[in-house]
């Protein structure tokens, strides 16, 4: 029985674990928080920082491969393991996407359209990038940002003084607005041997910077689909990618598509495939980087995925009374606001 090593401890972690566990393989939990969700239902857990070296070779020790649940894992840490057991997804790809103007960068370079974007290292860079611009867009900062953290929004008029050192003199990129009717994002998978496989495309709603619904199928004609897909498929093959990826887009009135990020790993986007696919986007995940066959990504059911975040998961009573609704809960001790306790799926037979 092979062993799986994971780096990060969360909902995510503990999903593949137990997707892991039905295909009859151990995993082993890196991460420094000791009764992590996903330690809860991993074999072992190994507390540590990601780039603690002694953590880092018990992890290689106890393991066959190494994926990761998150892609804030130190890129150090991914290839000093690497030297001695496989990793998946390759840490070139924690490279493309730790770095919000790298991975622009990459997606280009794939032939896949972004917003505009311009390196934003002063205050001085600031009011040149917003000039361009005509005063408005979004900056964030480079690394480290998610669920809408690190950002800040420019209209017409608005005073960008102090805005680089507010969000701590660190590296940040300056992203044009986007017109876009609905966001969607496109949860694929590739083999070791390229294969490929792709779940259609969720239609995204998000709130205060965290993804509220997930809503299949998108409304979005077969050739936008078709786009997603193909861009998606993309960017897998020019990283020599192996494991699942989400790939966000902003679609415009015209049916067009304009990428906003890429996550190298599995997605919040993708939870609905536990319920509505007899193949989940985490099982999907556990097939790819041990090497085994793809499986079919289609969709048996129309469904929407709903985020049970802070004080919602005081309706978990109420989702378990809804018929045809898949509730799964995340083992965290504390609800805080913006904290994602659990999430819903309901089938729409």
């Amino acid at each position: 029985m092979k062993t799986i090593g994971i780096i990060g401890g969360g909902q995510l972690g503990r999903m593949l674990a137990m997707a892991a566990a039905r295909l009859n393989f151990k995993t082993v939990i890196l991460e420094p928080q000791a009764d992590c969700p996903a330690a809860q239902v991993a074999n072992r857990q190994i507390v540590g920082a990601y780039d603690n070296p002694h953590a880092l070779a018990q992890l290689a020790d106890a393991c066959d491969l190494v994926t990761y649940e998150f892609e804030n894992v130190p890129v150090d840490a991914a290839e000093t393991l690497a030297a001695s057991r496989p990793v998946f997804p390759p840490p070139r790809a924690l490279a493309v996407s730790q770095d919000r103007l790298t991975e622009k960068e990459f997606l280009a370079s794939c032939g896949i359209p972004t917003a505009q974007f311009r390196r934003v290292d002063s205050q001085d860079d600031l009011v040149a990038a917003l000039a361009a611009f005509g005063g408005e867009g979004v900056l964030k900062t480079r690394r480290m940002g998610y669920d809408g953290k690190g950002q800040r929004v420019f209209r017409k008029g608005d005073d960008p003084e102090g805005a680089y050192e507010s969000l701590g003199g660190v590296p940040l990129i300056l992203e044009s607005f986007v017109a876009f009717e609905r966001e969607i994002s496109v949860i694929a998978a590739r083999g070791a041997d390229g294969s490929f496989a792709a779940y259609d495309p969720a239609e995204n709603v998000h709130k205060n910077g965290i993804l509220h619904t997930s809503t299949l199928p998108a409304s979005v004609s077969s050739s936008t689909a078709a786009a997603a897909t193909r861009a998606a498929k993309a960017v897998l093959d020019h990283l020599g990618y192996v494991g699942v990826i989400g790939v966000e887009f902003f679609v415009g009135s015209d049916g067009s598509l304009i990428a906003n990020e890429m996550a190298p790993r599995v997605h919040n986007s993708g939870h609905w495939t536990e319920a509505a696919c007899i193949v989940s986007q985490f099982e999907q995940h556990i097939r790819a980087v041990a090497g085994l066959p793809l499986g079919d990504p289609a969709r048996h059911s129309d469904c929407v995925m709903q985020n049970l975040i802070g004080d919602d998961i005081e309706t978990v009573e109420d989702w378990l009374k809804t018929k045809d609704a898949l509730v799964h809960l995340y083992g965290k001790a504390e609800a805080r606001p913006g904290r994602k306790m659990g999430h819903v799926t309901v089938l729409k037979r």
